[in-house]
Parts: structure tokens; C-alpha cells; sequence
């Protein structure tokens, strides 16, 4: 069966019209209080590679429905007035698709371009959960 857009291609349109952050941007705000770091991974990945400390997880599958004040799921976290929202996945694709997504929403996000996966390596700050968790 043929597709009619790859995912490549949806992650490349998508890229093309989102704001991304590099990592070394998003280490040297860490500790700004005006930015959210949200990671949409699933619970295992955060549970096997750890994250990003302070970060809020929304699992990609209820992203929208969080975010949305008019869903029976929203959470308050996505209605704080002057926030800076980054989204990130392992890669920067799934997070570049949701970040689409919630500006079609109406929602400002921007996408943590490589995502978790060179954060340690750059130098950002890891936390892991204990075996006891």
C-alpha cells in the first residue's frame, strides 16, 4: 500500500511551520520559572532513560485532551498565562507533530528539536527514577 504522506514527511511539514529549541538553549533555561518542559514519551521511556527534572508528563495519546479547557480531561498545568511551552519525545518527532497539532489549536508550544536524545550528552540535567519507585 502506497501512503499518500510518509510519517517523514509529516514530521518535515510539520518542523517547517513549528518554533524548535536547540538543546544547549533549552539547558541554559532549566531553571527559567517562565518555561514549561513538557515530555510526551510514553511511562517506560521516562522510567528506562530518566528526564528531564521538573519536566510534566503528558503522554502523547492525551496531549490534546489535556490541554483543551473544554475536555473532561484538561489539566491545569497548560492554563498558566505567560508560560513558554517546550514539548520533547526521545527524537523531536512525535513532539514536532504534537507541537503541530496544538497550534492548530490554538495552543503556542515549540518543540525541543533532537529531543531527550543528545540532552544528557549536551550536559542537561537527568533525573532517574529508583528501583524502589
Amino acid at each position: 500500500m502506497k501512503l499518500k504522506k510518509t510519517s517523514a514527511e509529516l514530521v518535515a511539514e510539520a518542523q517547517a511551520r513549528i518554533t524548535n529549541v536547540e538543546t544547549p538553549d533549552l539547558i541554559s533555561r532549566i531553571d527559567d520559572p517562565s518555561v514549561v518542559i513538557v515530555d510526551i514519551r510514553d511511562v517506560r521511556e521516562r522510567q528506562k532513560l530518566g528526564f528531564i527534572p521538573g519536566s510534566v508528563h503528558a503522554p502523547r495519546g492525551m496531549l490534546e485532551f489535556w490541554v483543551d479547557p473544554d475536555s473532561p480531561y484538561f489539566r491545569d498545568v497548560f492554563a498558566q498565562e505567560g508560560k513558554e511551552y517546550v514539548l520533547h519525545c526521545a527524537s523531536g518527532w512525535r513532539s514536532a507533530l504534537a507541537v503541530a497539532a496544538l497550534q492548530d489549536m490554538g495552543f503556542q508550544a515549540s518543540n525541543l528539536r533532537e529531543g531527550f536524545s543528545t540532552w544528557e550528552a549536551q550536559g542537561g540535567p537527568v533525573e532517574r527514577v529508583s528501583k524502589g519507585d
